[in-house]
């Protein structure tokens, strides 16, 4: 992590390709805060996050992500996050935000604070999507940007065969049809570009 060695000189950073690399040196070591990314190869992210939190619930996990707020922001903080932050932000909010959740804190942009002040006002009418798990909704999000069955098996590591099966929940769930509907939800929902 080029961004945070500087600002933190006696700072022990290690990094993890996969997620079972970054679980590994989670287990091995001590730290005092994990930045995780949920798109790392091998497990669902917010997977390993609740992982995390349920084997160490005092140990703060910071998801850096390539993902939108939108997206993303609320499940992580549900899932024990103590922060949420993308990859676009400039580096001295990453800074900021790890400062933050070291010190016992959460961080949070104001859009991502605005989105969860929404979804807890108007909780009663709570959209399709967030009836979805969270691998459910992974797989959601990538029919809704157009990635056939195959494509998302590959990138998931999964069966197409365990792909298919979870898209025929998530239509159970959504009461909705065909792809195509899924596709209109997704871009009217501002969740897929």
């Amino acid at each position: 992590m080029q961004v945070l060695g500087p600002e933190f000189p006696d700072g022990i950073v290690g990094e993890a390709a996969t997620a079972a690399e970054a679980l590994n040196a989670i287990w091995s070591e001590s730290w005092s805060l994990v930045v995780l990314d949920i798109s790392l190869p091998g497990r669902n992210g917010l997977e390993v996050l609740k992982e995390i939190k349920t084997a160490r619930p005092k140990l703060p996990v910071l998801v850096l992500s390539t993902y939108p707020e939108s997206q993303f922001a609320t499940r992580a903080l549900r899932a024990g996050a103590a922060g949420y932050v993308t990859k676009e932000a400039p580096p001295e909010v990453l800074v900021r935000a790890v400062r933050q959740t070291m010190t016992g804190g959460k961080f949070i942009s104001p859009a991502a604070a605005e989105q969860l002040a929404s979804e807890i006002m108007f909780d009663s009418s709570k959209p399709l999507h967030e009836l979805l798990s969270d691998r459910e909704y992974d797989v959601f999000l990538r029919i809704g940007s157009g990635q056939g069955v195959a494509e998302i098996a590959a990138a998931l590591n999964l069966s197409v065969k365990t792909i298919s099966t979870y898209r025929t929940r998530i239509l159970e769930k959504t009461g909705m049809k065909n792809n195509a509907e899924l596709a209109q939800y997704a871009i009217r929902n501002k969740l897929v570009g």
